[in-house]
């Protein structure tokens, strides 16, 4: 006999045909199974799996039930987190002083920097000087190299004098053709260069404490670019260093009536005597 019986009591239909009862048994929800004894199943099952009847994960709207994933700082332990503050703190601070003492070294006379102008001047000078000329109205028209020449001490306690190195050429190689050349070959010997003109006579004296720094600071990039490129620097000692720049006119275009002379012009500088720390390449 089928699940559904016709029941001759039932009151006819609408349209006369007899009523149907169903049997007795609790009513059932949208999607639940109806099948009796492995029969039939009828509609959508979201409770059992389709396959194994494994129960599936009901669908939750995002944020409900669960929290959303730590991510960045807060990710970390309470610990780091302190660590990574104190870090970023240590950054911040460092950041604000440094622009504080550029433009302390690159404002007009105040009074803070007349009272602390030395510790402004360690802090900037060298490495981080300033200046304004990309804005002169006579832009520079010559070609300066700085070139360089050791007496080193060999091993068998002989000493060699080395030939003039140009170490501005050694540069300008390695930025042509470069499309990203780096900030060291681009400005530190021009700028080491610059920063010793600005702070010496033509006679080469040294004025004020600058002075006496430049000098160091050239002294030691020309005993690195020896140790780095001169064979003969680095089989022995560096004991003294000397320092020329060659000065050539940009000629003028073809067109021009103006004529400048092509002949270099050199400004030599006096023998460097070079500290033990210094002569094996630099300070480390």
């Amino acid at each position: 006999m089928d699940a559904y019986e016709e029941d001759s009591g039932a009151p006819p239909g609408p349209n006369g045909s007899t009523g149907t009862r169903l049997p007795d048994q609790p009513p059932t929800g949208a999607g639940s199974r109806s099948d009796a004894g492995g029969g039939s199943r009828g509609g959508s099952r979201s409770g059992e799996d389709a396959e194994g009847g494994a129960p599936a994960l009901a669908d939750h709207p995002a944020g409900e039930g669960s929290a959303a994933p730590r991510t960045g700082v807060a990710a970390l332990s309470p610990r780091y987190q302190v660590g990574a503050a104190l870090a970023l703190a240590v950054v911040g601070v460092a950041a604000c002083v440094h622009l504080l003492m550029v433009f302390l070294s690159l404002a007009p006379a105040n009074t803070v920097s007349k009272q602390h102008g030395k510790a402004v001047e360690e802090w900037v000078y060298p490495e981080f000087e300033q200046n304004w000329k990309l804005f002169a109205p006579n832009p520079l028209q010559q070609n300066i190299a700085v070139q360089v020449r050791a007496e080193v001490r060999m091993k068998d306690g002989t000493v060699r004098t080395t030939g003039w190195t140009d170490l501005s050429a050694q540069d300008g190689a390695a930025i042509d053709g470069n499309l990203v050349p780096s900030h060291t070959q681009q400005n530190e010997l021009r700028r080491a260069w610059d920063f010793f003109v600005a702070t010496h006579t033509p006679d080469n004296r040294p004025v004020g404490m600058r002075g006496a720094l430049s000098e160091q600071y050239v002294r030691r990039i020309v005993v690195m670019r020896l140790d780095r490129t001169d064979p003969t620097s680095r089989a022995g000692t560096v004991q003294r260093v000397q320092v020329r720049s060659s000065t050539t006119n940009v000629q003028p275009p073809k067109w021009s009536r103006e004529r400048v002379s092509d002949k270099p012009v050199y400004r030599v500088l006096p023998w460097w005597s070079v500290p033990a720390d210094e002569a094996a390449g630099g300070v480390r």
